[in-house]
Protein backbone atom coordinates (compact mmCIF):
# COMPACT_ATOMS: atom_id res chain seq x y z
CA UNK A 1 0.00 0.00 0.00
CA UNK A 2 0.98 3.33 -1.12
CA UNK A 3 1.68 5.53 1.97
CA UNK A 4 3.41 8.85 0.35
CA UNK A 5 4.81 9.42 -3.65
CA UNK A 6 6.31 12.98 -4.45
CA UNK A 7 9.78 15.18 -4.38
CA UNK A 8 11.90 14.46 -1.31
CA UNK A 9 11.75 17.31 0.21
CA UNK A 10 7.62 17.55 0.48
CA UNK A 11 8.17 14.78 2.69
CA UNK A 12 12.00 15.69 4.38
CA UNK A 13 10.71 18.94 5.21
CA UNK A 14 7.90 18.09 7.32
CA UNK A 15 9.98 14.97 9.21
CA UNK A 16 12.56 17.51 10.35
CA UNK A 17 9.87 19.68 11.64
CA UNK A 18 8.61 16.56 14.00
CA UNK A 19 12.53 15.17 14.65
CA UNK A 20 13.25 17.59 16.90
CA UNK A 21 11.71 16.24 19.92
CA UNK A 22 12.76 12.63 19.30
CA UNK A 23 14.90 11.09 21.71
CA UNK A 24 17.82 8.91 20.28
CA UNK A 25 17.35 6.25 22.61
CA UNK A 26 14.39 5.84 24.16
CA UNK A 27 12.72 3.55 27.41
CA UNK A 28 10.08 2.51 25.38
CA UNK A 29 11.61 2.40 21.64
CA UNK A 30 8.53 3.22 19.57
CA UNK A 31 9.22 6.77 20.98
CA UNK A 32 11.84 6.98 18.51
CA UNK A 33 9.49 6.29 15.83
CA UNK A 34 7.26 8.81 14.26
CA UNK A 35 3.68 8.10 13.32
CA UNK A 36 3.07 8.25 9.79
CA UNK A 37 -1.06 8.10 9.33
CA UNK A 38 -2.57 8.86 5.43
CA UNK A 39 -5.22 9.68 4.92
CA UNK A 40 -6.22 9.84 1.44
CA UNK A 41 -4.08 12.70 -0.35
CA UNK A 42 -3.04 14.00 2.93
CA UNK A 43 -0.09 12.35 4.91
CA UNK A 44 0.23 13.50 8.73
CA UNK A 45 3.62 13.08 10.59
CA UNK A 46 3.46 12.98 14.57
CA UNK A 47 6.49 12.49 16.97
CA UNK A 48 6.31 13.01 21.04
CA UNK A 49 8.14 12.03 23.53
CA UNK A 50 5.51 12.29 26.06
CA UNK A 51 5.82 15.66 27.31
CA UNK A 52 5.79 17.59 23.59
CA UNK A 53 4.07 16.58 20.88
CA UNK A 54 4.65 17.25 17.23
CA UNK A 55 1.71 17.15 14.17
CA UNK A 56 2.50 18.23 11.04
CA UNK A 57 1.10 17.42 7.56
CA UNK A 58 2.01 17.31 3.57
CA UNK A 59 0.47 15.95 0.24
CA UNK A 60 0.24 12.27 -0.91
CA UNK A 61 -1.56 10.59 -3.76
CA UNK A 62 -4.13 7.72 -3.88
CA UNK A 63 -7.13 7.80 -1.71
CA UNK A 64 -6.20 5.11 0.83
CA UNK A 65 -6.17 4.70 4.57
CA UNK A 66 -3.28 3.61 6.58
CA UNK A 67 -0.87 4.28 9.54
CA UNK A 68 2.23 3.49 10.68
CA UNK A 69 5.23 4.36 13.15
CA UNK A 70 8.80 4.12 11.75
CA UNK A 71 12.52 4.91 13.21
CA UNK A 72 12.50 8.92 12.76
CA UNK A 73 16.08 9.22 12.78
CA UNK A 74 16.76 6.55 10.13
CA UNK A 75 14.11 7.58 7.41
CA UNK A 76 15.32 11.60 7.87
CA UNK A 77 19.20 9.72 7.42
CA UNK A 78 18.28 8.23 4.23
CA UNK A 79 16.21 11.32 3.07
CA UNK A 80 19.09 13.69 3.63
CA UNK A 81 21.44 11.52 1.33
CA UNK A 82 19.66 11.44 -1.47
CA UNK A 83 19.65 13.85 -4.30
CA UNK A 84 17.76 17.15 -3.56
CA UNK A 85 15.97 16.38 -6.45
CA UNK A 86 15.04 13.07 -6.23
CA UNK A 87 11.57 11.24 -6.29
CA UNK A 88 10.34 9.30 -3.54
CA UNK A 89 8.06 6.78 -2.46
CA UNK A 90 6.86 4.72 0.67
CA UNK A 91 4.92 1.50 0.86
CA UNK A 92 3.75 -0.49 3.12
CA UNK A 93 4.70 -4.20 2.59
CA UNK A 94 3.71 -6.24 5.71
CA UNK A 95 5.55 -5.27 8.74
CA UNK A 96 8.31 -3.07 6.31
CA UNK A 97 8.20 0.15 5.28
CA UNK A 98 9.68 0.37 2.09
CA UNK A 99 11.45 3.55 0.32
CA UNK A 100 11.97 4.22 -3.40
CA UNK A 101 14.26 6.66 -4.74
CA UNK A 102 15.62 5.79 -8.20
CA UNK A 103 17.50 3.03 -7.99
CA UNK A 104 17.62 3.09 -4.46
CA UNK A 105 15.84 0.71 -2.04
CA UNK A 106 15.44 0.48 1.73
CA UNK A 107 13.45 -1.90 3.57
CA UNK A 108 12.81 -0.31 7.28
CA UNK A 109 11.70 -1.95 10.22
CA UNK A 110 7.94 -1.04 11.25
CA UNK A 111 5.84 -0.43 14.89
CA UNK A 112 1.91 -0.90 14.55
CA UNK A 113 0.20 2.67 14.51
CA UNK A 114 -2.24 1.87 17.51
CA UNK A 115 0.84 1.07 19.98
CA UNK A 116 1.56 4.92 19.55
CA UNK A 117 1.11 6.72 22.93
CA UNK A 118 -0.32 10.23 21.77
CA UNK A 119 -0.77 12.53 24.06
CA UNK A 120 -4.12 13.68 25.01
CA UNK A 121 -5.20 17.16 24.42
CA UNK A 122 -7.10 19.03 27.02
CA UNK A 123 -10.27 20.20 26.10
CA UNK A 124 -12.01 22.97 27.85
CA UNK A 125 -11.65 26.14 28.11
CA UNK A 126 -8.50 27.41 27.00
CA UNK A 127 -7.21 31.34 26.95
CA UNK A 128 -5.98 32.12 23.46
CA UNK A 129 -3.42 34.44 22.09
CA UNK A 130 -2.62 35.20 19.00
CA UNK A 131 0.33 37.23 18.17
CA UNK A 132 3.27 36.54 14.95
CA UNK A 133 5.72 34.32 14.79
CA UNK A 134 8.46 37.27 14.42
CA UNK A 135 7.79 38.59 17.56
CA UNK A 136 7.29 35.46 19.21
CA UNK A 137 10.79 34.61 18.01
CA UNK A 138 12.19 37.88 19.40
CA UNK A 139 10.39 37.90 22.86
CA UNK A 140 11.95 33.62 23.26
CA UNK A 141 15.44 35.07 22.46
CA UNK A 142 15.82 37.65 24.52
CA UNK A 143 14.51 35.90 27.25
CA UNK A 144 15.33 32.11 26.75
CA UNK A 145 19.52 32.01 27.63
CA UNK A 146 18.37 33.33 31.59
CA UNK A 147 16.86 30.01 32.09
CA UNK A 148 18.13 27.13 34.73
CA UNK A 149 19.36 24.31 33.18
CA UNK A 150 18.99 20.82 35.32
CA UNK A 151 18.50 23.17 38.52
CA UNK A 152 16.58 21.19 41.51
CA UNK A 153 14.09 23.86 41.58
CA UNK A 154 12.29 22.29 38.98
CA UNK A 155 10.11 25.37 38.28
CA UNK A 156 12.91 27.39 37.24
CA UNK A 157 14.03 24.73 33.97
CA UNK A 158 11.78 26.60 31.99
CA UNK A 159 10.29 29.85 31.12
CA UNK A 160 6.86 31.75 32.12
CA UNK A 161 4.78 32.77 30.05
CA UNK A 162 1.70 35.96 31.29
CA UNK A 163 -0.69 37.03 29.95
CA UNK A 164 -1.77 40.93 31.57
CA UNK A 165 -4.11 43.27 30.32
CA UNK A 166 -3.08 43.50 26.13
CA UNK A 167 0.71 42.06 26.96
CA UNK A 168 2.04 39.05 26.60
CA UNK A 169 5.17 38.83 28.97
CA UNK A 170 7.85 35.97 28.98
CA UNK A 171 10.36 35.83 32.35
CA UNK A 172 13.59 33.57 32.30
CA UNK A 173 15.56 33.16 35.96
CA UNK A 174 17.98 31.00 37.06
CA UNK A 175 18.53 32.58 40.53
CA UNK A 176 21.42 34.19 39.47
CA UNK A 177 19.65 36.46 37.00
CA UNK A 178 16.75 37.37 35.64
CA UNK A 179 15.18 38.56 31.41
CA UNK A 180 11.97 40.23 31.47
CA UNK A 181 10.34 40.97 28.01
CA UNK A 182 7.34 41.69 27.08
CA UNK A 183 5.24 42.21 23.87
CA UNK A 184 1.87 44.16 23.22
CA UNK A 185 -1.03 42.05 21.90
CA UNK A 186 -4.10 43.04 19.77
CA UNK A 187 -6.74 41.87 21.82
CA UNK A 188 -6.83 41.33 25.70
CA UNK A 189 -7.17 37.76 26.75
CA UNK A 190 -8.12 36.30 30.22
CA UNK A 191 -5.19 36.86 32.63
CA UNK A 192 -2.98 33.77 32.71
CA UNK A 193 0.32 32.72 34.27
CA UNK A 194 1.87 29.40 32.92
CA UNK A 195 5.27 27.80 32.79
CA UNK A 196 6.88 26.30 29.83
CA UNK A 197 9.38 23.42 29.96
CA UNK A 198 13.20 24.22 28.60
CA UNK A 199 12.86 21.40 25.79
CA UNK A 200 9.34 23.12 24.69
CA UNK A 201 10.96 26.35 24.12
CA UNK A 202 14.02 25.53 21.91
CA UNK A 203 12.15 23.61 19.81
CA UNK A 204 9.72 26.55 19.64
CA UNK A 205 12.90 28.86 19.09
CA UNK A 206 14.33 26.63 16.39
CA UNK A 207 10.54 26.39 14.38
CA UNK A 208 9.64 29.46 14.45
CA UNK A 209 10.25 31.67 11.38
CA UNK A 210 10.90 35.31 11.37
CA UNK A 211 7.69 36.81 9.58
CA UNK A 212 4.47 37.87 10.20
CA UNK A 213 2.58 35.02 10.01
CA UNK A 214 0.06 33.76 12.37
CA UNK A 215 1.23 31.85 15.33
CA UNK A 216 -2.03 30.84 18.30
CA UNK A 217 -1.45 29.75 21.54
CA UNK A 218 -4.13 28.13 23.89
CA UNK A 219 -3.33 27.70 27.19
CA UNK A 220 -5.00 25.68 29.31
CA UNK A 221 -4.21 24.70 33.39
CA UNK A 222 -1.93 21.96 32.32
CA UNK A 223 -0.94 22.03 28.73
CA UNK A 224 -0.20 24.23 25.88
CA UNK A 225 -0.72 24.50 22.08
CA UNK A 226 1.30 26.56 19.56
CA UNK A 227 -0.40 25.92 15.82
CA UNK A 228 1.73 27.80 13.02
CA UNK A 229 1.81 27.13 9.83
CA UNK A 230 1.96 23.45 8.59
CA UNK A 231 2.58 23.10 12.62
CA UNK A 232 0.95 21.99 15.86
CA UNK A 233 3.13 21.95 18.99
CA UNK A 234 1.49 20.75 21.84
CA UNK A 235 3.65 20.89 25.39
CA UNK A 236 2.60 19.67 29.06
CA UNK A 237 3.15 22.87 31.72
CA UNK A 238 5.83 23.09 34.57
CA UNK A 239 3.66 22.72 37.79
CA UNK A 240 4.91 25.05 39.97
CA UNK A 241 5.23 28.31 41.82
CA UNK A 242 7.97 30.79 39.73
CA UNK A 243 9.30 33.59 41.56
CA UNK A 244 7.58 37.03 42.14
CA UNK A 245 9.51 38.45 39.02
CA UNK A 246 8.26 42.38 39.56
CA UNK A 247 9.83 42.42 43.20
CA UNK A 248 13.29 41.17 41.81
CA UNK A 249 13.36 44.41 39.22
CA UNK A 250 15.23 47.09 40.53
CA UNK A 251 13.41 50.51 40.65
CA UNK A 252 15.16 53.35 41.94
CA UNK A 253 19.27 52.44 41.07
CA UNK A 254 20.92 55.89 41.20
CA UNK A 255 23.29 55.51 38.73
CA UNK A 256 22.92 55.34 35.25
CA UNK A 257 25.72 54.89 32.67
CA UNK A 258 24.87 54.56 28.85
CA UNK A 259 27.00 52.52 27.10
CA UNK A 260 27.65 51.35 23.82
CA UNK A 261 27.02 47.71 23.71
CA UNK A 262 29.84 46.89 20.92
CA UNK A 263 32.42 48.56 23.10
CA UNK A 264 30.70 46.95 26.13
CA UNK A 265 30.99 43.66 24.74
CA UNK A 266 34.23 43.53 23.28
CA UNK A 267 35.57 44.88 26.52
CA UNK A 268 34.14 41.96 28.22
CA UNK A 269 35.35 39.42 25.55
CA UNK A 270 39.24 40.41 26.26
CA UNK A 271 38.53 40.69 29.91
CA UNK A 272 36.92 37.35 29.86
CA UNK A 273 39.86 35.41 28.76
CA UNK A 274 41.69 36.31 31.92
CA UNK A 275 38.99 35.79 34.63
CA UNK A 276 39.25 32.77 36.78
CA UNK A 277 37.76 29.74 35.17
CA UNK A 278 35.43 28.58 38.28
CA UNK A 279 33.72 31.84 39.40
CA UNK A 280 34.67 33.45 35.65
CA UNK A 281 34.24 36.91 37.85
CA UNK A 282 35.08 40.46 36.26
CA UNK A 283 35.13 43.96 38.49
CA UNK A 284 32.96 46.95 37.22
CA UNK A 285 34.79 50.09 38.50
CA UNK A 286 32.81 53.29 37.90
CA UNK A 287 34.69 56.29 38.45
CA UNK A 288 33.78 60.08 37.10
CA UNK A 289 34.08 59.69 33.44
CA UNK A 290 35.56 56.25 33.01
CA UNK A 291 34.17 52.32 33.80
CA UNK A 292 36.85 50.08 34.00
CA UNK A 293 36.52 46.17 33.55
CA UNK A 294 38.97 44.63 35.89
CA UNK A 295 39.81 40.48 35.58
CA UNK A 296 42.19 38.23 37.09
CA UNK A 297 42.67 34.70 37.74
CA UNK A 298 44.85 32.20 39.70
CA UNK A 299 47.80 32.50 38.19
CA UNK A 300 47.89 36.59 39.00
CA UNK A 301 47.33 37.29 35.40
CA UNK A 302 45.45 40.49 35.14
CA UNK A 303 43.14 42.49 32.73
CA UNK A 304 42.15 45.49 32.38
CA UNK A 305 40.04 47.27 29.98
CA UNK A 306 38.71 51.25 29.85
CA UNK A 307 35.33 52.59 28.52
CA UNK A 308 34.98 56.98 28.16
CA UNK A 309 31.23 57.40 29.82
CA UNK A 310 29.29 60.29 30.40
CA UNK A 311 29.09 59.90 34.61
CA UNK A 312 29.84 62.04 37.28
CA UNK A 313 28.27 59.99 39.99
CA UNK A 314 30.21 58.14 43.18
CA UNK A 315 32.36 55.75 42.47
CA UNK A 316 31.34 52.00 42.52
CA UNK A 317 33.52 48.70 42.53
CA UNK A 318 31.04 45.83 42.01
CA UNK A 319 31.62 42.53 40.85
CA UNK A 320 29.55 39.90 38.15
CA UNK A 321 30.14 37.21 36.27
CA UNK A 322 31.17 37.75 32.82
CA UNK A 323 29.03 34.95 31.30
CA UNK A 324 25.83 36.39 32.87
CA UNK A 325 26.87 40.10 31.44
CA UNK A 326 27.91 38.36 28.19
CA UNK A 327 24.63 36.75 27.34
CA UNK A 328 22.47 39.69 27.55
CA UNK A 329 24.51 41.80 25.04
CA UNK A 330 24.68 38.68 22.53
CA UNK A 331 20.61 38.80 22.26
CA UNK A 332 20.17 42.33 22.05
CA UNK A 333 20.94 44.14 19.14
CA UNK A 334 20.05 47.80 19.96
CA UNK A 335 23.50 49.67 19.58
CA UNK A 336 23.54 51.56 22.83
CA UNK A 337 22.37 49.90 26.15
CA UNK A 338 21.50 51.66 29.63
CA UNK A 339 23.41 50.31 33.16
CA UNK A 340 21.45 51.09 35.83
CA UNK A 341 23.42 50.27 39.54
CA UNK A 342 22.82 50.95 43.07
CA UNK A 343 26.11 49.54 45.00
CA UNK A 344 28.85 46.64 45.62
CA UNK A 345 25.96 44.29 47.02
CA UNK A 346 22.53 45.73 44.33
CA UNK A 347 22.21 43.84 41.24
CA UNK A 348 22.73 45.83 38.15
CA UNK A 349 19.42 46.42 36.03
CA UNK A 350 20.36 46.67 31.93
CA UNK A 351 17.97 48.22 29.63
CA UNK A 352 17.19 49.87 26.37
CA UNK A 353 16.91 53.15 26.31
CA UNK A 354 13.34 54.72 25.45
CA UNK A 355 11.95 50.70 25.86
CA UNK A 356 9.80 49.44 28.90
CA UNK A 357 9.36 46.27 27.74
CA UNK A 358 13.19 45.09 28.27
CA UNK A 359 14.64 44.25 31.37
CA UNK A 360 17.52 42.17 32.26
CA UNK A 361 18.96 41.72 36.08
CA UNK A 362 22.00 40.22 37.06
CA UNK A 363 23.06 39.60 41.04
CA UNK A 364 26.74 40.55 41.82
CA UNK A 365 29.05 38.47 43.49
CA UNK A 366 32.27 38.86 45.56
CA UNK A 367 36.04 39.35 43.88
Amino acid sequence: MLLFKGPRDQLLSPLQSVCGIVEKRHTLPILSNVLMEKDGEKLTLLATDIEIQITTKTATVGADKAGITVGARKLQDILRSLPETAEVSLALDEKRLQLKAGKSRFNLQTLPAEDFPRMTTTEGQATRLLITQKQMKRLLALVQYAMAQQDIRYYLNGLLLVAKGNELRMVATDGHRLAYAAETLAETPAPIEVILPRKTILELSRQLADNDDPLEIALTSTQARFSFGNIELVSKLIDGKFPDYERVIPQHHSKLIKLSRDALLHSLLRAAILTNEKFRGVRLVLAEGSLKIISSNAEQEEAQEEIEIDYSGDALDVGFNVTYLLDVLNNVSNETIELHLADANSSALFVLPGNETFKYVVMPMRI
